[in-house]
């Protein structure tokens, strides 16, 4: 008999663990799935929290100075939200279960919550019927972030195995979600920094964005002082005044769309991917650093690949990319003074998965003391440079899940290239 006992409750036990951990998988899984949304994370967390301890409501709580916020509220079987306010910051009321949790970090188990004298904390709880409740902290060391509740609603309260499986639950999902905050503050850290560049980036480019801009405005005012010209003769050239009003629109257009391009790397935006055709992005960034090469007396050629794949990326993070290494590449050679001032750029198909673009000049080259530290934060080998600029280009690439480095070449000059996945 007793053996047969400890036999169900070594079977009741495996079961819980495996739901244990299949519940740590769906956690996972969602993380995996959404890594720039918490939200879906969080009603994850909520439902297989009531799922693991049959309960029928549920919730998820962040603490913040002496309050806390309500991120996930569950009512079986689907998250709930009509009337919630995610950005409300509750007090915690002294002598109820939430002020309990706080002073001992341990959980709360309330079997009748209607006895509780701050029932009315739990307005969410009351309307949907909940009698017995379970709070769980979620602990960072010593440190409370957060709460898992869960609420059943008859009095039926949970049992020691039950506290002690939601508590594991609470403790794994709290590692995994510290994580996830890890990883999306490095990220808006990195889009931060990669922002700062590209603005440090377009003010070096004035003259450049100046000329650009300036040479459509000249052609625009030529073709409609032409169109006066036309419609004031006897009797007007109605034919030569409508194709200079057409050169003239032309001509807008082109200055609209290099205010666009300045515009779009300019702008602090999320990250997004969009299929983006290398060469159509190369010939967009040379645009703007046209006066850049005119000013150094350098010559930059292109030799892109036709039928190239598209890939899948930021493209203002991808352009922002190519600025640097052909301003590195153009800014290299200002101190040139004999021989050839080139800039190659270069597309290619590395594989059937992979495009390749590659920025060669002809300057001075790299020195073997140079070469491994090119990419090292604040390493710059430019008078008054800030050493973040080849930094933040690895990152974005390696963001893409792709490859960044440089090499020397011979008789002299250095070559730039990064490889981007297709899939």
């Amino acid at each position: 008999m007793n053996e047969s006992i400890h036999g169900e409750r070594t079977a009741d036990r495996l079961t819980e663990l495996i739901e244990q951990r299949m519940a740590i998988s769906e956690v996972l899984r969602a993380i995996a799935n959404s890594p720039s949304d918490l939200q879906p994370i969080f009603d994850t967390i909520v439902a297989n929290a009531t799922r693991l301890c049959r309960a029928e409501l549920g919730s998820l709580t962040l603490f913040k100075g002496n309050g806390y916020r309500v991120v996930s509220l569950r009512a079986a079987p689907v998250p709930y939200y009509a009337g919630w306010d995610q950005g409300r910051v509750f007090p915690v009321l002294p002598g109820s279960p939430r002020a309990r949790l706080v002073e001992s970090r341990s959980p709360v188990h309330v079997a009748d919550m209607a006895a509780e004298p701050a029932y009315r904390e739990f307005s969410w709880a009351k309307s949907f019927g909940a009698r017995t409740l379970l709070l769980v902290p979620m602990l960072k060391e010593d440190e409370l972030i957060g709460a898992i509740g869960i609420a059943r609603t008859q009095i039926q309260p949970f049992t020691d195995a039950q506290i002690d499986l939601i508590t594991d639950f609470a403790a794994q999902a709290t590692v995994a979600l510290e994580s996830t905050r890890r990883e999306r503050r490095y990220r808006e850290m990195q889009s931060e920094l990669a922002h700062a560049n590209r603005v440090a980036t377009m003010g070096q480019l004035t003259a450049s964005i100046t000329h650009e801009v300036n040479q459509p405005l000249a052609a625009m005012r030529n073709n409609l002082t032409a169109a006066l010209n036309f419609s004031d003769r006897t009797p007007p050239d109605l034919m030569e005044v409508r194709e200079a009003l057409a050169c003239a629109v032309k001509e807008i257009d082109r200055a609209s769309t290099v205010v666009g391009r300045i515009r779009a790397l300019m702008q602090k935006e999320p990250t997004r991917r969009d299929s983006v055709n290398v060469n159509e992005a190369v010939c967009e960034v040379m645009e703007l650093t046209y006066g850049e090469a005119l000013k150094n007396g350098v010559s930059v050629r292109t030799q892109l690949a036709d039928g190239l794949p598209l890939i899948q990326g930021d493209r203002v993070q991808l352009q922002q990319v190519i600025l640097n290494l052909i301003l590195n590449a153009v800014q290299a050679l200002g101190a040139v003074t004999n021989d050839t001032r080139e800039v190659l750029i270069t597309t290619s198909q590395a594989d059937p998965n992979e495009v390749c673009l590659g920025v060669q000049d002809t300057g001075p080259g790299l020195s073997a003391e140079t070469l491994p530290r090119l990419f090292e934060p604040f390493y710059t080998t430019k008078p008054g440079g800030m050493g973040m600029g080849l930094a933040i280009c690895r990152s974005i690439i390696e963001a893409h899940g792709g490859r960044l480095w440089a090499a020397g070449c011979e008789p002299r000059g250095a070559l730039f290239q990064f490889t981007i996945h297709t899939d």
